[in-house]
């Protein structure tokens, strides 16, 4: 390839940044295909709700979304992929509790602030937590768990897909709030803990409902409680923490869209139009509420921006007072 070309493609999506704002307004966007950073592998629910939601937007905004995968170190590889793009709306990352809140808090080295590397531009929806134990144990809501985690001997063990995963951190938040003590069982993912939770060799798991509803139905496990306000639309008639007396364990997987930090304000509320059109879709909303995702569209890119903040400071203190560390 020429020199002069090769150079020519490596400025040009630098040109309309280098544009005062009122020239910088006037040029298309997207004026390309967009690119959408997964920071999880291919196959799991992160991985699903962001090519359902991005094929809609593609066909909104003209031009196509390449997916890529970037798993590791709990999402932060992906994330310090967005983080250091270009500011041009044309990189985004689909977020969550666990790759942007959880994992910011636990990690000592996180090579981004998270408060200003990225720009938020809409919640889509949070797949409320369960908190579930073995059909084993003879308890059937929150008071009886705690009853029996004070006198167990040997202790209880609460499992989680990992050190600094949200499961963790939920589990922390559980302890905290009955005073009781459990052994942390932490493993290479939801699959692994599953299978253990199932066979009896942990005792009580917190997380997103979907891959766990299949086995409370069979009975092979027992849910005990939603870890939130609400009520979940999937399973209706079991309760809420708060419901039980204990308000302040809220545990949900959210999902949602963020452009790299300093991008266009214009831009990023043209990317947050595209995204509430699509969750607007009934078809939509049914297809993410089948993989355990309520769908809960922010009104403004700002309205995102204070729930981010908002879930930021309400696991700080958790993560403390667990001492939740990950290397």
């Amino acid at each position: 390839m020429p020199r002069r070309t090769a150079l020519r493609r490596l400025l040009l999506p630098l040109v309309p940044l280098l544009l005062p704002p009122a020239a910088r307004a006037q040029v298309p966007f997207p004026d390309r295909p967009l690119r959408l950073v997964i920071p999880f592998p291919p196959g799991g629910t992160n991985d699903i709700v962001g090519r359902l939601v991005t094929e809609g937007m593609a066909q909104r905004l003209g031009q196509p979304f390449v997916i890529e995968n970037r798993g590791g170190a709990g999402g932060m590889l992906g994330a310090e992929v967005v983080a250091k793009a270009a500011p041009d709306g044309h990189t985004i990352l689909l977020g969550g509790s666990g790759s942007l809140t959880i994992t910011s808090l636990v990690h000592a080295r996180v090579p981004y602030d998270v408060a200003t590397a990225f720009a938020p531009i809409g919640l889509m929806g949070a797949g409320p937590n369960v908190i579930v134990v073995h059909p084993s144990l003879p308890v059937r809501d929150l008071r009886g768990l705690q009853a029996l985690a004070r006198t167990a001997s040997p202790a209880l063990a609460y499992a989680s897909p990992g050190v600094g995963s949200t499961g963790h951190a939920a589990g922390a938040m559980i302890l905290q709030a009955l005073g009781v003590e459990m052994e942390h069982i932490p493993y290479r993912g939801t699959g692994p803990a599953l299978n253990d939770l199932v066979a009896g060799r942990v005792q009580v798991f917190t997380n997103a409902l979907a891959p766990m509803q299949p086995h409370v139905q069979a009975g092979t496990l027992r849910a005990i409680a939603v870890a939130g306000r609400g009520r979940s639309a999937a399973m209706p008639d079991l309760p809420t923490t708060a419901e039980q007396g204990f308000p302040e364990i809220e545990a949900a997987t959210w999902f949602g869209l963020l452009a790299t930090g300093g991008t266009p304000p214009e831009r990023v509320a043209t990317l947050h139009r595209a995204l509430n059109a699509v969750l607007a879709e009934p078809e939509v909303r049914r297809r993410l509420l089948e993989g355990g995702v309520e769908v809960m569209p922010s009104e403004s890119p700002a309205e995102f921006a204070r729930f981010f903040a908002e879930d930021r400071a309400r696991w700080a203190p958790v993560v403390r007072r667990a001492n939740m560390r990950a290397e």
